[in-house]
């Protein structure tokens, strides 16, 4: 590069980079400098000519007037930008010479920049200019050495830490902090990177292991000379920074005593208190900056880096002195060390040290603190000091407590800790006292940092067995009992809190403050449990003192602050309402935590005895103290009402006052307004719903003590429905209240009658002649919900009268069916809890019939089921009307129904979705707050109203949702009670299928009325349905199900796929602005044509909705339907849910036995803790004499289940297998995820069949090939689960090898039939799926055909099965198929060229995301072809009398 094109490119940089001097650059000026420098990227001698550049002191030009112009720095740094570009690319290319001197060129720009020059000397500020240009060097370097060292760059630990004066870049010894250090941040940076880059995982890309080793391993053995370095500057530093501060303080002092400020100074005084500052600073910043870098090495470095003590270096010590220092956060900084290393795995030493050593470090810390306070005149323990120490107090908080949840191990392996004696459990002890003394630090975020320590340490039964905690439980439960209430934020906003500026520091606003408390509450709900569980007489004696105290200064609402100015009472933001609130939490749990020993009147230890007379009087006190206190305000009847909620753990055992707390949450329920209003508040309506479910609480709790009252309640309940003036809500929470407690009625006759009793007015309400006309047909139906007066008086739909008379029908037809689901449904868990589990015998057998002979696996009638729920013998009432409601609903759906409601303006919204199904569509955050907040959706589907006004457009489709999907649970309740399965049912079988299997109904149904017909009752109809009533029971109603839904999957997912004659503009939703139009298709296309566009769009009507959130509902809802498919399959197959429950208890069972080891039984999985004495289920939940019985006949369902759904009937199993199929290429990794587990439960159960073999080996497996081919984005994560059903086919189709369940373990690969070489012998297994299943003996064609239409030969494919049966583990086969699949990936995607366009989720992957070329992927650093030999390797190898190292190349004794 000549002169003129240097001036040219220095030009250029200084003109884009605004260099002083250039004035009035036109925009054609700057897009040619922009241009050239552009140019200069592609120059064949760049990289020459920016080393000269980077070699040079000044890079100056001529200016087009004639002046000289300095682009020194921007010169610079455009140079080392080139050459950091070319590192990437074309550095490996180099010959040594070349690079070589490459290295040394840069290594020169370094040490030219640290040289001091004479201005540095007395400069104490860095040139930020040079600071920039510093960290763009530094980086190169350490580019540089990840490339080279240790092999190639022998002395780059010299080239670095030798002192300028040496020829290194270093400072020199006892220089001053600022510009003479700018060598030392050079350095400083490049390790902080290298480390970072041979340590982050998130690096493993860029560097290859092996030269990441390599490095490190060099490292280690140069620690001798970068280490003593660091140490000297750290203390070096550290000394000029206390200096500078004694000197500014005895300045101070001066000024002081001679009655002046620092403003007061004279010019000759300004000047040296400027310079001290300067160095302050100065050395605070080099300190910092050694910091981040020994942060780096504590978090990655051997240990033995900072805790080994040797010549005076004592890294661990400097940083326990360093938390004395506030300047440029270095406390802070050393802190950030502290816990990187808490992070590690320490050894028991190097834990005890550091816990031992840390309270005197921060007694020390503190006092200085102290010291600066009082040398600024103020308290130390002042707000001021609070706020500006936060980030200390924070991180130390944090740090203090990981440093004992990751070494729970070194407390618990202890004998003096356990011994509760000696000096590490002293320093345990003293340590965990520091941590319980910091959280009365009175910003929350302290106590926050701490919690999952405290709850790790409650939860081990090691710890809590011996005395290391006790002391301080009781500092800690006061702290989290202050910190869970609630903060009234408008306080802080007006300066009115007096920690305000504390708390504003500690949170950005009152959003992140709520975040925070939620997660608080969430965590302390198990701390505050956990301490009344190991520590009762604490928990009890903090709580009692605590609820006693808010009581005595807050029962009558004091301080009575932000009343409501209608009626003068509190709000929920009054400080006594916010306190109470606070208190329920710990109450709550710390009394569900209390273990029984503690309350019951058992025979127990003296302890425990000493312990349960101390509790028994505080608990007491405390019940009556809630339950006589009679408060006035609402809102302090509801958080009464919170605290009556808890006590049902201790009326369990002292039920002395409950019947007075069952009374007050009873006259609750009636509560007015004062004075009364036409319309109830919401507050009034709020304690209601609460005081209701307070009642439900405490009855599932202990329905067995209410019993005795049962008379007197049902009188006070029937008072309160016949008063009048409850809300349906309330009446529900009644009859829910009334039937927990009937359902402990020992007399199975009188529960009964008490249920049917209870429901008697419900049942009314539906056989009365005005709801039977209106459910009698569609048009009653519109009529009764005011649809059809719409249309010819379209203001009724706003008339107030009119709005109130059809709400109040509804009202009254949806009550008494959510009555009956309510009821029901209570009715159905109590039977579950019974001691036969539910089931219909009334003995259990000690153990299981081995014989599967079960008599009651068939129609067991309802005389005997109503002995475990009293509430099966209201279904013959109920069922009847149950279909007509489920019935004329979905009727409203078929599309000549439809069409003629989406013509009317109004009525059309009747079939639209709700508002708050349009909020679930939103992408959801933080920022919006439901349906009616800001950004909601409330009017958004009919504009500008919504359910709140009097208006029923808006609510119409919300009464269609509740109405419908109580329908449904209804008839899932009905299969979970058997009683649709009894003979007392069986003459209204055939309208019940006629209902629920109607194809107009399932052909009509909206994809998300579809999602919950199948969650809410065709999932549970199979999973409850006797084995030996599938044929008469199930047939009828799948068969046509699952047809159907084949159906419908495919014209759903077809426009997105671009598979058929619909483009993806079908898939738009239909809105108020073409809603008309398509209800005019019905007549122009049919039936069948509509129905295959109204899959395209799910079936939903949108309304007013925005466009963006329409088509994410349509997307929603097609991919929900997929997902609960996919979902519900896995549960009728025994692959999630309770049957996967039982399968796991199974194979835990064969374990032990196998093993002769029944302790197997009692120990739950890893993350949950046992005693080691119960038999326990494979989640960890207690396994329970009735639930064997009941495991044993769902393990007879999971395999009748499993052979009937695929072998007994043609239409299930074909509608079933090649849904699943086409499931597979549905752009949705969920569904494809949970399908490949489907698909190998259908090959272990059919694969055998010649009839499936078509279906399986070819449709099956070109749907999986052709999804790993194609390498579509929305495949990456899933890719191998697919590989492994291509694997699970071929192996059973071709091979003659069978796997384990799940497509598991190595091909077992079966003999060739003695009788026919040609054919393999089948499994022992073939009829046994859960064992692996049966193989097809003749080998199939259709696999090799679909091999061979990806282009692979005869010869390949040959080969390629000879190597699947030499190599046939997992991990063999799976990579033998993953590589034939890249090279037909890899012909596709050559074949596609550019064709192929940007459909999303639909184009293909990218390299670095494909599975499929993950091998090829190659680090951006490569491995070095030179061996690493270091003298510790050679050291080591003459210690074993081995023979010299490998061959390989000896780069001399460098690390000696």
């Amino acid at each position: 590069m000549n002169e003129s094109q240097r001036q040219s490119l220095l030009s250029a940089i200084a003109i884009s980079s605004g260099v002083a001097g250039f004035t009035n650059i036109t925009p054609q000026q700057r897009a040619d400098a922009f241009t050239n420098l552009e140019q200069f990227k592609t120059y064949p001698g760049r990289v020459a000519a920016c080393v000269e550049m980077i070699g040079c002191d000044a890079l100056q030009f001529t200016t087009a007037n004639g002046n000289t112009a300095d682009a020194t720095v921007p010169g610079k740094l455009y140079a080392l930008g080139i050459i950091q570009e070319f590192l990437k690319l074309g550095y490996n290319g180099l010959n040594d010479s070349d690079r070589g001197q490459l290295r040394t060129s840069i290594v020169t720009a370094a040490r030219q920049l640290a040289m001091p020059s004479a201005a540095d000397a007395s400069n104490i500020k860095m040139d930020e200019s040079k600071r920039i240009l510093a960290m763009k060097i530094a980086v190169l370097l350490a580019d540089l050495a990840t490339r080279e060292f240790p092999q190639r760059w022998q002395t780059f630990v010299t080239d670095l830490f030798a002192p300028v004066s040496s020829g290194g870049i270093w400072c020199e010894p006892g220089a001053d902090a600022g510009a003479n250090t700018i060598g030392v941040k050079i350095c400083l940076e490049c390790l902080k990177l290298i480390t970072e880059d041979c340590t982050d995982s998130d690096f493993n890309a860029k560097i290859s292991t092996v030269r990441r080793n390599d490095i490190l391993l060099g490292f280690n053995e140069v620690t001798h000379q970068i280490l003593p370095p660091l140490f000297e500057l750290l203390s070096n530093q550290y000394g000029d920074l206390h200096n500078a501060k004694n000197t500014l303080i005895q300045m101070n002092q001066y000024l002081a005593s001679s009655g002046r400020t620092t403003a007061q100074m004279t010019p000759e005084e300004k000047a040296q208190y400027q310079l001290q500052l300067d160095k302050r600073d100065a050395a605070g910043t080099i300190l910092a900056d050694v910091l981040g870098t020994i942060e780096k090495f504590c978090q990655s470095m051997p240990l033995d880096w900072m805790f080994k003590v040797e010549n005076g270096v004592d890294f661990v010590a400097a940083l326990l002195h360093l938390l004395q220092e506030d300047v440029a956060k270095i406390q802070v900084l050393s802190v950030a060390c502290l816990q990187q290393l808490a992070i590690r795995k320490l050894d028991q030493d190097q834990w005890y040290r550091v816990i031992s050593s840390l309270p005197a470090a921060l007694f020390e810390a503190s006092q200085a603190s102290a010291k600066r306070a009082s040398e600024r005149g103020i308290d130390p323990n002042c707000i001021e000091m609070l706020v500006e120490q936060l980030d200390y107090h924070r991180s130390l908080s944090k740090m203090g407590s990981i440093l004992v949840t990751c070494h729970l191990a070194h407390i618990t392996a202890d004998k003096d800790v356990s011994s509760g004696k000696g000096p590490k459990f002293e320093a345990v002890s003293r340590y965990l006292r520091l941590l319980s003394e910091m959280m009365s630090h009175q910003s929350g975020v302290i106590c926050g940092e701490q919690i999952n320590m405290w709850v790790g340490l409650l939860r081990d039964p090691a710890i809590v067995r011996t005395n290391v905690l006790s002391p301080h439980l009781s500092r800690v439960l006061n702290a989290y009992m202050t910190h869970v209430v609630k903060i009234r934020w408008d306080d802080v906003w007006d300066q009115n809190h007096i920690y305000s500026s504390l708390i504003e520091a500690s949170w950005d606003d009152d959003d992140e403050y709520h975040e925070w408390l939620g997660n608080l509450r969430s965590k302390a709900s198990q701390l505050f449990r956990a301490i009344g569980s190991t520590e009762p007489e604490i928990a009890s004696t903090a709580i009692h003192l605590k609820v006693r105290t808010l009581l005595n200064a807050h029962s009558n609402g004091e301080p009575r602050d932000q009343l409501n100015p209608e009626n003068n009472e509190l709000t929920v933001h009054s400080t006594a309402c916010q306190e109470f609130e606070g208190v329920t939490q710990p109450l709550d749990n710390i009394l569900h935590g209390i273990p029984s020993w503690a309350l019951d009147n058992g025979s127990y230890d003296e302890k425990r005895t000493r312990i349960r007379n101390t509790i028994r009087p505080l608990l007491s006190e405390l019940a009556n103290l809630i339950v006589s206190w009679n408060p006035n305000d609402v809102w302090l009847k509801f958080r009464r009402t919170t605290l009556l909620e808890a006590l049902k753990h201790y009326w369990k055992y002292n039920p002395a006052t409950l019947p007075t707390g069952v009374d007050s949450l009873l006259m609750y329920l009636s509560v007015t307004d004062n004075p009364p209003k036409d319309r109830l508040s919401e507050d009034v309506v709020g304690l209601r719903k609460k005081s209701g479910v307070s009642l439900v609480a405490v009855a599932k709790k202990v329905p067995d003590l209410l019993v005795p009252w049962l008379s007197q309640l049902s009188d006070r309940a029937k008072s309160l429905l016949s008063s009048g003036g409850m809300s349906p809500v309330n009446e529900m929470h009644l009859y829910e209240f009334l039937s927990c407690v009937a359902t402990a009625v020992a007399n199975p006759l009188d529960r009964s009658n008490f249920i049917a009793d209870v429901l008697s007015s419900s049942i009314r309400i539906l056989e009365s002649p005005e709801i039977q006309n209106s459910i009698a047909s569609v048009e009653g139906l519109l009529s009764f919900l005011g649809i059809a007066q719409a249309a010819s008086n379209p203001a009724s739909v706003t008339d107030p009268t009119f709005v109130k008379k059809v709400t109040n029908d509804f009202e009254m037809l949806f009550s008494s069916l959510n009555q009956l689901l309510s009821v029901g449904k209570r009715c159905h868990e109590a039977a579950k809890k019974r001691p036969n589990g539910g089931l219909p015998l009334q003995n259990l057998s000690a153990t299981v019939d081995d014989s599967c002979n079960f008599p009651d696996e068939g129609p067991v009638g309802i005389n005997e089921l109503v002995i475990n729920d009293p509430f099966v013998p209201l279904w013959p009432k109920i069922l009847p009307t149950l279909l007509k409601v489920m019935d004329v609903t979905l009727r409203v759906w078929h599309p000549e129904c439809q069409a003629s409601l989406l013509q009317n303006n109004i009525q059309r919204y009747a079939v639209a979705i709700s508002d708050d199904e349009a909020f679930l569509a939103m992408k959801q955050d933080g920022s919006v707050k439901g349906v009616f907040g800001e950004g909601g959706t409330a009017g958004s589907i009919v504009s500008g109203t919504d359910r709140r006004d009097l208006n029923l457009a808006p609510r119409w489709s919300g009464w269609f949702n509740e109405s419908r999907n109580t329908c449904f649970q209804l008839l899932g309740l009905i299969c979970m009670q058997r009683v649709i399965f009894a003979p007392e049912i069986s003459h209204l079988y055939p309208q019940f299928v006629a209902v629920v299997a109607n194809q107009e109904h399932l052909r009509s149904m909206e994809h998300r009325h579809f999602n919950q017909y199948l969650k809410q009752f065709i999932e549970i109809m199979m999973l409850s349905c006797p084995a030996t009533l599938y044929q008469s029971h199930l047939t009828a109603i799948l068969g046509p199900v699952f047809e159907h839904l084949q159906y419908r999957l495919q014209y759903s997912w077809n426009p997105v796929l671009g598979k058929g004659s619909l483009g993806i503009e079908t898939t738009r939703p239909m809105g108020s602005d073409n809603c008309m139009a398509t209800a005019n298709q019905l007549a122009s296309v049919g039936v069948e044509q509509w129905l295959i566009l109204y899959y395209a769009r799910g079936g939903l009507f949108v309304g007013d909705l925005n466009t963006v959130t329409a088509e994410a509902a349509v997307e929603k809802a097609r991919v929900e339907l997929t997902r609960t498919y996919a979902d519900m399959l896995q549960s009728t197959l025994a692959l999630k849910g309770a049957w996967a429950l039982v399968l796991a208890n199974k194979a835990r069972e064969d374990l032990a036995l196998k093993r002769n080891d029944p302790s197997k039984l009692m120990s739950g999985p890893v993350n949950r803790l046992s005693d080691g004495k119960d038999f326990l289920n494979a989640d960890g939940s207690k396994r329970t004499l009735a639930q064997l019985h009941i495991d044993a006949r769902r393990l007879v369902r999971i395999d009748k289940l499993c052979h009937f759904l695929l072998l007994e009937n043609e239409q299930i199993a074909g509608s079933l297998v090649v849904t699943v199929i086409q499931c597979l290429e549905y752009p949705d990794a969920y569904t494809c995820r949970r399908c490949t587990r489907i698909v190998h439960r259908i090959l272990e159960s059919v694969a055998w069949l010649d009839k499936y073999t078509e279906l399986l080996g070819y449709r099956l497996l070109s749907a999986a090939v052709k999804a790993i081919v194609t390498e579509p984005k929305w495949m990456v994560g899933t890719e191998w689960d697919m590989i492994n059903v291509i694997r699970d086919v071929y192996d059973r189709l071709v091979l003659g090898q069978y796997l384990l369940p799940g497509g598991q373990g190595p091909g077992l690969q079966m003999s060739r039939d003695s009788a026919n070489s040609m054919m393999f012998e089948q499994t022992k297994v073939a009829d046994q799926p859960l064992l692996g299943g049966g193989i097809l003996t003749a080998t199939s064609d259709f696999p090799r055909r679909i091999l061979m239409e990806i282009g692979m030969s005869r010869e390949e494919v040959v080969a390629t099965e000879k190597t699947l049966s030499e190599k046939r583990s997992a991990k063999e086969q799976k990579d033998v198929f993953r590589d034939l699949l890249r090279v037909a990936a890899d012909k596709t995607k050559q074949a596609e060229g550019v064709n192929r366009g940007d459909n999303g989720v639909l184009d293909r992957a990218g390299a670095e995301e494909s599975l499929l070329h993950g091998k090829l992927r190659q680090p951006t650093v490569s491995a070095l072809p030179e061996k690493l030999v270091t003298y510790s390797m050679m050291k080591k190898k003459e210690g074993s009398n081995s023979p010299d190292p490998a061959d390989g190349p000896w780069h001399g004794n460098i690390f000696d």
